[in-house]
């Protein structure tokens, strides 16, 4: 897979994360995957339930140590950390957001000593006023009142609790955050302005995304480019747009086919694929471009069949 020559900030290479049930049961969650994401840039993962995103994110984050395969960040291997103060820098360098905003609040703490968490640990307030100013800026920032943090957790809507979540990931300064579906368990109408909520803040914070979800369509608005995860294997990357209009692999297909729109008359005859995997004698599958900064997962003999498709669909 072609590097970009733009400045990375994160490098996958081959990581694979396998799980053991049982004596000899085992679960390949993520399955030598390698993608990249540029400093500044979201880059989307999407898939179903169960496909290996949260458990790749994890793995990033050293919250699993991998099977095998290589995770740089910022020029550094991540497995290669060692000593107190370097694994804290990597821990304020790299936050996570939560896909339960009920869950990852602690309910016996108040919202200023939760996201105060960090700071306390990382020692970045000289003094308690200086901890409670931090905290009512990072309020703000989130869009939240000052005020709200003398409540606790359970005093606020799920929209709210998870703006709490992403005022404690800012907390620190992190360069990076893993955005684990960070709006699968809010409502629809409170999704689009937590989305909204992440770019202003991309903006003003100068801040890298992984952004995980199984919603294309959101990912897709959200993201710069896309990688679209089954079973443990990305089989397919390139950019947002890309992707979204010219999803070739049949799994992607049929991620775009769930996707309803707002056209009564096309929802009464819109087809939706089913994905069937092909069973194939390849040995020699892997992310192969068909187009520019486009990949598939496929074998080489598959290559000339996938830009033919691409031609085909770029000429409607």
């Amino acid at each position: 897979m072609t590097v970009s020559k733009r400045n990375k900030l994160l490098e996958v290479k081959h990581l694979k994360q396998y799980f053991n049930i049982g004596r000899s049961d085992e679960v390949k969650a993520v399955d030598d995957i390698s993608f990249y994401i540029n400093q500044g840039e979201t880059f989307g993962l999407v898939g179903e339930s169960g496909c290996g995103k949260s458990t790749t994110g994890r793995s990033i984050i050293r919250l699993y140590n991998p099977t095998s395969g290589e995770i740089n960040f910022d020029g550094e291997n991540v497995a290669s950390i060692n000593g107190r103060d370097r694994m804290n820098q990597f821990r304020r360098d790299v936050q996570m957001i939560y896909q339960d905003p009920y869950a990852s609040l602690n309910p016996r703490m108040k919202v200023r000593d939760i996201i105060a968490e960090g700071i306390d640990i990382h020692k970045l307030a000289k003094n308690v006023g200086e901890r409670n100013k931090r905290v009512d800026e990072l309020l703000k920032l989130v869009g939240l009142d000052p005020s709200h943090g003398t409540r606790y957790p359970h005093e606020f809507s799920g929209g709210q609790r998870q703006r709490i979540g992403i005022a404690r990931a800012l907390a620190v300064e992190p360069k990076f955050i893993i955005c684990d579906e960070p709006i699968s368990a809010l409502d629809v109408s409170i999704q689009a302005q937590v989305v909204n909520l992440l770019q202003e803040l991309q903006e003003k914070q100068q801040l890298t995304y992984l952004f995980i979800a199984h919603d294309l369509s959101m990912v897709k608005y959200i993201s710069d480019r896309i990688g679209v995860m089954y079973y443990g294997k990305l089989v397919e990357v390139g950019s947002a747009e890309e992707i979204y209009k010219y999803g070739l692999h049949p799994y992607t297909e049929s991620l775009l086919s769930a996707i309803p729109l707002p056209d009564p008359e096309y929802e009464r005859h819109r087809v939706r694929t089913t994905y069937k995997p092909e069973k194939t004698t390849a040995t020699d599958l892997s992310l192969r471009e068909i187009s520019e900064d486009h990949y598939v997962y496929c074998s080489e003999s598959a290559v000339p069949k996938y830009q033919e498709k691409l031609q085909e669909m770029k000429k409607q």
